[in-house]
């Protein structure tokens, strides 16, 4: 049982994505200053693209890393989860709150007489615009498209949709409830 055991984790590690998933959970977790610095240099060798000064809280969790491109100065907050199998892009300027999800592929569920687990998935890009603030708790789905200078209110969530730039969103789903620009 260990020997086989031993073997799974050497073919594992073996390949680029599990070796980024039993790394980062090394380091996902490391407080402080230490903690940012070291997960944000390790996550650039891994992404599709980065910009200058990113952060990196503690608890967050990135599947498919390699579709996730982030701009420069984003902060990606306390225990977000990204999964970007049908790619993210993160503009310049972004902030994360604490538990923010975001989700580029989920299952297809079209055919109710066959399980969900075998329909396999679809891809969505979600796309988060320059100077864009997500509160903690929103979700993100996939197929978002976010404008610049958007806020999102703490708890919302976001459809696959279109959000203009200047918005500001709340609710469940996220609705219009302001504007940034001045009328």
């Amino acid at each position: 049982m260990i020997i086989h055991l031993l073997k799974l984790l050497k073919w594992d590690l073996q390949k680029r994505d599990s070796r980024f998933f039993y790394f980062f959970f090394l380091i996902r977790n490391i407080p402080g200053d230490f903690g940012i610095a070291l997960r944000s240099k390790f996550l650039r060798k891994y992404l599709k693209s980065s910009g200058e000064n990113l952060r990196v809280h503690e608890g967050v969790r990135i599947r498919n890393v390699q579709q996730l491109s982030i701009g420069d100065n984003v902060t990606i907050g306390i225990g977000n989860f990204i999964q970007a199998a049908g790619r993210v892009t993160i503009g310049d300027n972004v902030l994360l709150g604490p538990d923010v999800k975001i989700w580029s592929a989920n299952h297809v569920f079209s055919n109710p007489r066959i399980p969900v687990r075998e329909q396999g998935y679809e891809f969505k890009e979600v796309i988060i615009g320059n100077n864009t603030w997500i509160g903690a708790n929103c979700f993100i789905m996939p197929g978002s498209n976010i404008g610049d200078s958007v806020i999102i209110s703490a708890g919302s969530i976001v459809g696959a949709k279109g959000i203009p730039p200047f918005t500001i969103l709340a609710g469940n789903p996220a609705r219009k409830i302001g504007s940034r620009e001045n009328d």
